[in-house]
């Protein structure tokens, strides 16, 4: 599994990945963003236009949200998730209550139930994200055996847990849905995972589309600006 330099890369990285309110639209301009508040002590960070990750001493908690961004408008949101802990961290089981999302309005939302999801019937939602979706397979080195986070099942097929064992050398990864009332909007949300002793809060922005085309066009040269900014420095 893939961790790089980028785990270290706090401010400049969450300017660029987080915070796109206060864009300079004039062409030439560098963007002016601001640095979303978590309310909690952590570490931010950027890994794609798409995937974000948050952790602390105690958890690591990585997510990939590109379909989330094109559902603006509709009610169930779909979310790729990753979590493991950090060394010297005592295993730990996740249930399910402790899974939220904070939208744009100040709401928290809990995490749909397998009934729920069921009753939704999501296929249609699932088979697009078999296309639009992104890797999330960034963790900490030590996270080397892969895990499967069941909060749901498919109709028909598998079964469903409340609950993850989580430690920090398992790579937990699985797929999560959220009920939200009103539809997807624009702006900064969280998704919140209270572990035992803390919360990480990863934060995400549904982009509108000039936000998306500003991203795309500035993309890489800001990665550019963030690789030099965080290159080694000569002895």
């Amino acid at each position: 599994m893939k961790r790089t330099q980028r785990l270290s890369r706090v401010v400049v990285m969450l300017l660029v990945a987080t915070a796109l309110a206060g864009w300079a639209s004039a062409q030439g301009q560098q963007p002016k963003v601001q640095i979303p508040q978590p309310g909690v002590p952590q570490i931010m960070t950027l890994e794609g236009r798409y995937v974000r990750a948050a952790y602390n001493n105690e958890g690591y908690v990585i997510l990939g949200y590109q379909l989330a961004n094109r559902s603006v408008g509709q009610e169930w949101m779909y979310i790729e998730i990753g979590a493991t802990l950090r060394d010297g961290v005592k295993d730990f089981t996740l249930p399910r209550a402790n899974v939220s999302l904070s939208t744009p309005d100040g709401k928290t939302i809990p995490m749909a139930t397998q009934p729920e999801y069921q009753k939704a019937d999501l296929r249609g939602l699932e088979q697009q994200a078999t296309i639009v979706r992104d890797s999330i397979n960034y963790f900490p080195p030590s996270a080397t055996r892969a895990c499967r986070i069941g909060f749901f099942a498919e109709v028909g097929g598998g079964q469903s847990w409340d609950q993850v064992d989580l430690a920090n050398t398992r790579a937990c990864v699985g797929r999560i849905f959220f009920h939200v009332p009103g539809g997807i909007a624009y702006g900064q949300h969280w998704l919140n995972v209270k572990l035992r002793d803390t919360l990480v809060r990863v934060p995400f922005r549904i982009l509108t589309k000039d936000e998306q085309q500003f991203l795309d066009k500035n993309y890489k040269d800001i990665e550019k600006q963030v690789e030099e900014a965080f290159k080694p420095k000569k002895k």
